[in-house]
């Protein structure tokens, strides 16, 4: 192909007019330099890469193509870089704050050894000062004495029912509790039966509360009307990414925006797409992705993108870096997972709550699960929607004013959170040590130690999440889950904490916890029927014994104590779907009555069969994190992925063989007892079909035809997520790292958004020159991520790989330019 054939398709790839390519055709530009001398308007005796950034610009609008009512802010956005280019800023300035982390003092031993050599040496320890808060926290007593006196209602309700159950276990037991097996199986029951206590005893106190309608300490009760908002009450919505899907975010970026612009409340926001992404090809769709969407939405200087170099403490650490950039510009922020959507009507409430509560710190809305089509997340979202009332105000019941934190969908007061809730690494080593995964409940019990209440506003409508489309995905979400909230554990006695956030702790522990110990509470039975079946029976187990204990089994006791436990198991899900019942448009909203009690025997069954797959993978996370082994935190699948039959095998096999011989044992000692085992092993034994099955688009879609598993966000789609879905469809196809390296005008936004150095190592440019020579004939699959990503973050080589493919005469076929 001649020089000038190639001009007139880059020209055309370029997008520029046809006036401008008849008039160069007319010129003739001998090469490229002069080519990109002409386009930047400058003189011809360039150098060739020189030449190629001085036209950054003029590539960069050509890229644009036809012009946008944003564009006028985008041009103010742009500056002379001090390589010659054009540099495009993605981020407002900086406006620096300082945001540090304390050590933890976690160990009550050391506080005790202070306290001492303090009294009798009068040696004073000084641990670093908290400070002031930046604005002090006003929290009324009322709503704190009454949760007090909930959570010792509730403590004494769990305590009362164990202790009941406990004793009705002791006599089920056939040694009632005399033989050491026994007093074993007996202290998990106490522990496990509590845990299921405390779990009905939050939904049934929250079906009272949303049953009587009536809520004098809900947070969401502080505000009527619709307020104005003063202008000094800027908010910020961040949204931390990771190598997720970029159509997907950026189509929830768009219809939380264009839904905040509809309510009006548009001017008191900024936008902010945090990126930690890694991924050469996400980075250049990402930026991609940003332009075009501010473009769209006449969104520069309120739209801001920023990718960090150095990832410190994933989400975390990437929240605490703009909070220390950018915070202090700000009195409110808006967290945001990548699959979140907010209404504008739910983004202005929170302001204004936050508004009418100043001695608040985080307010933490309940997300409501929609979006998925395989039938596993089907059923997972028609569960949390029917059931998620009952526990999430529950939870508000007994906890008020010192809640949870999910660490999204919530807006957080920014001044104490930079005060209070920077996180320092956990000491030591192993899984358990380190940076802290876990970090919402930590940063909601730092901010409670600092005074600022954190609540729950359960009732308020407009907030969106996905949920994860198979069970193997939700399995690995659990994994990080799991070792975060075990690594929690290590900050229980940390100084100055409240009670009820201990609890948090402590409940994230038994999450996870109560996996291994209902595991072990099976298999101890199991050995107590060998002991019973294979051994001579033991008739005098106490010293000086004058009369023998005969052990026996009383069925009809058992099944009373199995009955008991189902009942605070299924009970709390029998009375969500009451509450839906007594209202006939909500139950319509679910498929109507006959549906939505179809839906509910369907989901139980499925819940049954999946329990003690979970316990099983959830004992393995346990014992892995107790003995150190660490995982990898990635993002988790964004589309409808399906369970492959190999990895169904690989993950569930050794589960199903265990469930196998499992039930042989049983069957081999006494069958009489396989019923008994059946539910837990049996559904081990099927795990394989039913993660795969339950894992089908097709499977989720018929149940959808058959109105089973029908949530309210079906039946009547909120425009925020019939917004969503629209901007997945008309999505365009992002560019990716090839398309940076090739396409003028994505080169030139790449380029124009990197950093640009004035004087670069002479060494290290030289070996990102050279690289970039290397990368022509290698083609773009044969790079590294790491080599891609270090040609994406320098301007000079990124546009010298540039001029380089478009002048040589043997580029790599991977490259895919015009022959």
């Amino acid at each position: 192909m001649t020089t000038g054939t190639r001009i007139q398709s880059y020209l055309a790839r370029l997008g520029a007019s046809s006036a401008l390519r008849e008039q160069l055709s007319r010129e003739a530009p001998a090469d490229f330099p002069a080519l990109q001398s002409r386009l930047a308007d400058r003189d011809a005796s360039l150098p060739g890469d020189a030449a190629t950034l001085a036209a950054g610009e003029a590539r960069l609008r050509a890229y644009l193509g036809t012009p946008r009512k944003g564009d006028a802010a985008m041009t103010q956005l742009l500056r002379s870089s001090a390589d010659g280019g054009v540099q495009l800023l993605t981020t407002p300035p900086l406006q620096r704050a300082s945001m540090l982390a304390e050590p933890w003092d976690h160990n009550p031993f050391k506080r005790l050894w202070r306290g001492v050599r303090e009294r009798m040496f009068g040696h004073r320890v000084q641990m670093r000062s908290q400070g002031e808060p930046a604005v002090r926290p006003r929290t009324p007593s009322a709503w704190r004495r009454t949760g007090r006196y909930r959570r010792l209602l509730l403590l004494g309700l769990v305590l009362a029912q164990t202790y009941a159950a406990t004793y009705l276990m002791i006599a089920v037991l056939p040694y009632q509790g005399r033989h050491l097996l026994e007093v074993a199986i007996l202290v998990i029951y106490a522990v496990l039966f509590a845990w299921i206590s405390a779990g009905f005893w939050t939904a049934l106190l929250g079906f009272g509360l949303l049953l009587s309608r009536r809520d004098r300490h809900a947070i969401s009760a502080t505000v009527t009307g619709d307020p104005e908002i003063e202008a000094s009450a800027r908010t910020a919505i961040l949204v931390p990414i990771c190598n997720e899907d970029v159509t997907r975010v950026f189509a929830g970026v768009r219809a939380t925006w264009d839904s905040l612009s509809r309510s009006g409340a548009r001017p008191h926001f900024d936008l902010y797409i945090l990126s930690d992404s890694s991924q050469a090809d996400a980075r250049v769709a990402e930026l991609d992705a940003w332009l075009r969407l501010c473009r769209e939405v006449d969104g520069f200087g309120h739209i801001h993108y920023r990718r960090r170099t150095h990832r410190i403490r994933r989400k975390s650490g990437n929240i605490a870096d703009w909070c220390r950039r950018w915070g202090s510009r700000y009195r409110y922020m808006v967290i945001l997972d990548a699959d979140s959507v907010m209404s504008g009507a739910c983004l202005k409430r929170l302001v204004q709550l936050m508004e009418a509560n100043p001695g608040t710190g985080i307010i933490q809305t309940a997300p409501r699960a929609a979006g998925r089509d395989t039938l596993y997340a089907r059923v997972q979202q028609f569960a949390t929607r029917v059931y998620g009332p009952l526990f999430t105000s529950g939870l508000h019941f007994w906890q008020l004013g010192e809640s949870h934190y999910w660490g999204h969908n919530a807006i957080l007061r920014v001044a104490p959170f930079m005060q209070h809730c920077a996180l320092s690494s956990l000491p030591g080593k192993g899984a358990l040590s380190g940076p802290i995964l876990s970090h919402d409940f930590v940063e909601a019990a730092l901010m409670r130690r600092a005074g600022w209440a954190v609540w729950i506003a359960y009732d308020l409508p407009g907030s969106y999440e996905e949920m994860p489309p198979t069970l193997l995905d939700e399995l690995k979400r659990d994994q990080r889950w799991c070792q975060g909230n075990l690594q929690n554990f290590r900050l229980f006695f940390t100084r100055g904490l409240h009670p009820a956030h201990r609890a948090v702790f402590m409940t994230g522990v038994m999450a996870y916890l109560s996996a291994p110990l209902w595991f072990l509470f099976l298999v101890l039975s199991t050995a107590l029927l060998a002991v019973f079946v294979l051994s001579e029976p033991q008739y005098f187990t106490e010293p000086n014994q004058l009369f023998p204990h005969w052990p026996q089994w009383h069925p009809e006791w058992a099944m009373q104590l199995f009955a008991g436990t189902m009942t605070l198991l299924f009970l709390p899900k029998l009375l969500s779907v009451a509450l839906l019942l007594l209202q006939t448009q909500a139950s319509k909203a679910y498929g109507g009555p006959l549906r939505l009690l179809s839906s509910l025997f369907l989901e139980m069954l499925f819940s049954a069969l999946l329990a003690p797959i979970r316990m099983l993978f959830h004992a393995r996370y346990v014992a892995g994190a107790l003995l150190g082994f660490s995982v990898q935190w990635k993002s988790p699948p964004r589309n409808d992925a399906e369970t492959p039959w190999s990895e169904a095998l690989r993950r569930h096999g050794l589960g199903s063989v265990l469930g196998l011989c499992w039930l042989g044992l049983v069957a081999w000692l006494n069958p009489r007892f396989l019923p008994w085992l059946l539910p837990v092993a049996g559904a081990l034994v099927i795990a394989i079909p039913l993660s795969v099955w339950s894992s089908r688009v097709r499977l989720g879609r018929a149940a959808r035809d058959l109105r089973l598993f029908l949530i309210p966000e079906e039946s009547l789609t909120p425009r925020e997520l019939r917004w969503l879905r629209a901007g997945m469809r008309r999505a365009p196809d992002y560019p990716d790292f090839r398309d940076a390296a090739v396409e003028p005008g994505v080169n030139a936004l790449v380029c124009a958004a990197g950093r640009h150095r004035a004087n670069p190592s002479i060494r290290q440019q030289a070996q990102r020159l050279h690289l970039a020579e290397d990368a022509v004939t290698r083609g773009p699959g044969d790079l590294s991520e790491g080599e891609r990503n270090t040609l994406l973050a320098d301007p000079r080589a990124l546009t010298h790989l540039h001029l380089r493919l478009w002048t040589s005469t043997q580029p790599h076929p991977g490259w895919k330019l015009p022959d």
